[in-house]
């Protein structure tokens, strides 16, 4: 046999070996990886998810929590995956935006080194604070921060990680200065902020929610679109002059590059599907999430927009990992 004839012959076994892949699929179950401690936003958006998905395609979905390095040590491990779909991650800002953005030695790249498959849910974020904390309101809490460089603390989900990013944008753009206190997640940051161990959070709307909902938590403004129903006297971050922090956070399904288009196709699908059902698409809403379900090329837009923004944030800030 040739050398040609060799060639010829590996790519066509490759091709047949991806053909009989998206075919069968799923033949097994499917697990996603949550780049997380359990208790945040992303946890609730995947474990929302994960049965619905699994009524669809037929197979169990397994949802997996792999925290540590804001998000990096879940993501690397979907890009190490078999490109096979059945191990696929939540893609977050934090790891596909603003913890490369900040992390040359992270190990991956977030426009690389992934196959987008699509956004589930748009997240409006939320400064909160502890009600020990001397403001209920936006206006007497940027007096306190401006008139107290350096005294109060912020808590995030870890250096790089979207709260990170935020906080450090609104600093940039108000003239603030609030210590960072990094955690290993959003939840058990989160806990520390409702405990009053760490005053301010910058955290994702679910999460926080309950919390603001029982009085344990004082919301002051918040990234959306415009006021929430559920919120209606918190204003936005475009109404008090912020406009450039008032992003979302997003929550979707991504596996490691490479992944075949057929595979790509049944997982947007099926979760095309999986929000129809009115209780499926509740559960997501009452956490104040937006469904956003865009499919492959949309989202891989979204992730390309984020990543630029917070590469800028990371030169205006001259910011380093801690």
């Amino acid at each position: 046999m040739t050398l040609t004839s060799k060639l010829i012959a590996l790519v066509c076994g490759s091709l047949i070996s991806f053909g009989a892949i998206a075919q069968n699929y799923p033949s097994k179950p499917i697990k996603i990886i949550v780049p997380f401690a359990p208790g945040g936003s992303t946890d609730i958006i995947a474990r929302s998810m994960a049965d619905p998905l699994s009524k669809q395609l037929g197979q169990s979905v397994i949802v997996e929590n792999k925290a540590g390095g804001g998000g990096s040590v879940g993501a690397l491990e979907v890009v190490r995956a078999p490109k096979d779909g059945y191990t696929l991650g939540i893609a977050t800002i934090s790891t596909t935006a603003s913890n490369p953005a900040i992390n040359g030695k992270i190990g991956y790249d977030p426009l690389k080194d992934f196959t987008a498959i699509t956004n589930i849910a748009a997240t409006p974020n939320v400064i909160v604070v502890n009600p020990s904390f001397p403001a209920r309101d936006y206006k007497t809490f940027i007096e306190v921060i401006k008139k107290n460089p350096g005294k109060y603390s912020y808590a995030s989900s870890g250096t790089g990680g979207i709260g990170h990013m935020q906080t450090e944008l609104f600093k940039s753009l108000t003239g603030t200065f609030i210590v960072h206190i990094p955690y290993r997640g959003a939840g058990p940051g989160l806990i520390d902020v409702v405990a009053g161990q760490v005053p301010i959070m910058f955290d994702n709307l679910p999460s926080a929610l309950p919390f603001i909902k029982d009085g344990r938590l004082i919301p002051i403004v918040i990234a959306a679109p415009k006021r929430l129903a559920i919120l209606p006297n918190v204003p936005t971050f475009s109404e008090v002059g912020l406009a450039p922090a008032n992003r979302m956070a997003y929550y979707g399904l991504l596996g490691p590059a490479g992944l075949p288009k057929d595979v790509v196709d049944k997982i947007y699908a099926a979760a095309q599907k999986a929000v129809l059902d009115p209780a499926v698409r509740k559960r997501i809403e009452d956490t104040g999430s937006i469904i956003n379900v865009n499919g492959p090329e949309a989202f891989s837009k979204e992730i390309a927009a984020e990543y630029a923004t917070y590469k800028d944030v990371v030169t205006k800030q001259k910011l380093e990992l801690e």
